[in-house]
């Protein structure tokens, strides 16, 4: 008897399955389903926790207990409703609690490209075209060291906003969704975060310019 919640192999197995019908299918008892699902974000996701936690081996083992939770959890999913957000959302709330337990401070680049073509830009394009000086001269290395630095000193919440809209690129209310808070509040927060990240270049690259006088 045909299941109408079961997906065909040729289906499941083209990058066109969707990630709603792979958990169906998983939640139908399909075994091939949850290790697609898991390749299919190994590298964005690892990638986000990477830049959230700073280290390589702590996104691996993040990574693990996320699919972990996806997979205990999955019976609580709303097959109705994306599940990329809900899937972010466990691997921060991991993400959070590891860092919490490790005691250490995260180090993260904001020099990724945005944007597409012509209008690619990073977050510290938008920073330093507003305070770089004729005559400045900044090495790649030296400048990734400060950006390092920067986001190494914002409180918690401003680091995770600014990964989720700057890195993953989810909209306003996908974050305020994630992280159960008001979307004025999302928009006031990443507001803040930039502004922060703006001071705390311009002192920064101000001591720098100084140790190189």
């Amino acid at each position: 008897m045909n299941n109408d919640t079961t997906i065909s192999f040729v289906e499941i197995e083209g990058e066109e399955t969707s990630d709603e019908s792979l958990m169906i299918a998983h939640l139908a008892g399909d075994g091939r389903a949850f290790p697609l699902l898991v390749e299919r974000y190994r590298t964005d996701l690892h990638r986000y926790l990477q830049r959230f936690l700073g280290s390589a081996s702590a996104a691996d083992d993040v990574f693990q207990e996320t699919f972990l939770q996806i997979y205990l959890s999955a019976s609580t999913f709303d097959v109705t409703r994306t599940l990329r957000p809900w899937l972010y959302t466990i691997a921060s709330n991991k993400a959070r609690d590891w860092y919490r337990h490790q005691k250490r401070r995260v180090a993260l680049s904001l020099d990724k490209p945005m944007g597409h073509g012509e209008n690619e830009f990073t977050l510290l394009d938008v920073v330093a075209s507003k305070n770089k000086q004729p005559g400045d001269s900044m090495s790649a290395l030296e400048e990734s060291s400060c950006v390092k630095k920067v986001v190494d000193a914002l409180p918690e919440l401003h680091r995770e906003i600014l990964l989720m809209a700057y890195f993953q690129r989810f909209s306003y209310q996908q974050i305020a969704d994630m992280l159960s808070i008001p979307l004025g509040t999302v928009k006031s927060r990443l507001h803040s975060a930039v502004a922060l990240f703006a001071d705390g270049w311009a002192q920064t690259t101000h001591e720098t310019s100084k140790d190189h006088s």
